[in-house]
Parts: structure tokens; C-alpha cells; sequence
């Protein structure tokens, strides 16, 4: 496999969804399957960590 990807991730630099690997590891989130996932990418962080947070009995 070489490091063609056509994927899409959300940069943490940019603020926008980007589809490959445009942007360093540590600034990207994803991969996720369309461009539409990848704009909900902190709404879905969000979510999931107040999912987790209520699981422990956190507010």
C-alpha cells in the first residue's frame, strides 16, 4: 500500500474537513468514510465523550 488515500479526516490546523493525508498525524482526526463524517468530527468527539463521561458517573 503506498500513501495514496483518498479518505477523508478532519485537520485540527485548518478547521475543515480535508480528504488524504494533506496535514501531520497529530493534526488530523479520522479517517472517516464521506466528507459529510469528517465535517461532524468534533460533534462526534463531544458526543462520545459525554456518552463515556455519564457512563463513569461524571457531569
Amino acid at each position: 500500500m503506498g500513501d495514496s488515500d483518498d479518505r477523508w479526516y478532519y485537520c485540527l490546523k485548518h478547521n475543515r474537513p480535508e480528504q488524504g493525508k494533506r496535514c501531520w498525524f497529530a493534526d488530523r482526526m479520522g479517517p472517516y468514510p464521506d466528507r459529510a463524517t469528517a465535517e461532524r468530527a468534533l460533534e462526534i468527539v463531544r458526543e462520545r465523550n459525554a456518552r463515556e463521561d455519564a457512563r463513569d458517573g461524571k457531569d
